[in-house]
């Protein structure tokens, strides 16, 4: 069965193109053709098809070879080019191919003309299919991003809604309750010594309770994240840190009234809660410097203790989940994370977002979800 093979042949002279497609069709080719012998020809040629291989003679009157195959790289096809021409030096050939040219044969020495088309041909697949598969890998991961934005969103207004539900809701009762029970106390005789001490006891375990249900709340969605904005919650986090493990926090920021969107507040925030927590789990510091600033259009958080210092295999691993998390987070935004560590130095986290952008790219990616 004969091949089929759409076949672009610069040339200006028609019988050494109809010498090439004799060929061709020698070897088992079906060649569906078209000559040109212009810049102008040749690039109409590119455009109203498409063309499987382009065969070029080096030197014509009015468009060379090495013009042909500047066009064809302008266009940004990947066809096969090859060179097939009369006696040039071996310089000439050589400078040919270090331009792009995938081969160069002699009009001379047609034997090769069929395996050097043969084999670009091949190469050319491989180059395809490997496009096709990085293409389909790229989309993939826009999807696993955009689907990441989604969860992430629904996530947040949950933690949002659930936050609201225990802080108004069961606080709002508990606190009616402890109110309703202080009554009944008041009206218990003053000898129902018991009474009085169990009604106590009561009303101590609703204060325990009210207070467990501010903790999950806090924890769920702060309430100083949203009212006073991301440099306060970084404040009260730092400082809840500090009291809670006892490793000290210094915190620098130099922003001054940067009205941020919630997304990026929020994104810093939740990057900035896994750093300490993995400063708690794993560091072994005494230590945590946090800087927040504004700089050349990037809002930028660093955080760096004085542990042990995180190793390259742990940012990598397999078991680094949070640190992906955070990184896709991040990659939301368009922005960028840094983590590094020095053995017994400590680490340091980076998260650097650009205003500009930050919001239309996690808007796109939340709405594709």
């Amino acid at each position: 069965m004969s091949k089929p093979l759409q076949l672009l042949i610069v040339e200006d002279s028609e019988d050494d193109a109809l010498l090439l497609v004799r060929e061709l069709k020698r070897a088992g080719y079906d060649a569906i053709f078209e000559r040109v012998d212009t810049r102008q020809a040749m690039g109409r040629a590119l455009a109203s098809r498409t063309w499987d291989l382009v065969i070029a003679d080096y030197s014509m009157p009015h468009f060379n070879g090495i013009e042909a195959m500047e066009l064809l790289q302008k266009s940004d096809l990947d066809i096969p080019f090859i060179f097939v021409s009369g006696a040039v030096g071996e310089n000439t050939a050589v400078a040919a191919m270090k331009a792009g040219a995938h081969d160069y044969v002699m009009k001379g020495n047609l034997r090769r003309l069929v395996p050097a088309i043969e084999r670009e041909l091949r190469e050319a697949e491989v180059r395809h299919e490997r496009k096709r598969a990085e293409e389909e890998l790229r989309r993939s991961r826009e999807q696993l991003r955009a689907l990441t934005a989604y969860l992430q969103s629904v996530r947040e207004e949950e933690r949002v809604k659930i936050a609201r539900e225990i802080h108004d809701d069961l606080g709002q009762s508990l606190t009616a309750l402890k109110m309703d029970l202080a009554w009944l106390k008041g009206k218990l005789p003053g000898d129902q010594r018991p009474l009085q001490d169990k009604a106590e006891i009561m009303m101590e375990l609703i204060d325990s309770m009210i207070h467990t249900l501010r903790r999950i709340s806090t924890e769920l969605r702060p309430a100083v994240l949203d009212n006073l904005g991301l440099t306060a919650a970084i404040e009260w986090q730092a400082q809840d840190f500090q009291n809670r493990t006892g490793i000290r926090c210094e915190l620098k920021r130099t922003l001054n009234d940067l009205q941020l969107d919630q997304n990026i507040s929020t994104t810093f925030f939740r990057i900035f809660q896994e750093t300490l927590t993995n400063v708690t789990r794993h560091a072994k510091a005494t230590e945590v410097k946090i800087s927040l600033e504004e700089k050349q259009s990037k809002l930028i958080l660093e955080v760096k203790d004085n542990g042990r210092g995180i190793t390259e295999e742990e940012v990598y691993g397999s078991n680094s989940l949070g640190i992906l998390g955070m990184r896709e987070r991040t990659l939301l935004l368009g922005g960028e994370l840094q983590i590094s560590g020095v053995a017994g130095k400590g680490t340091t986290v980076t998260v650097r977002i650009p205003l500009n952008r930050s919001q239309t790219d996690y808007d796109k990616s939340a709405h594709r979800g």
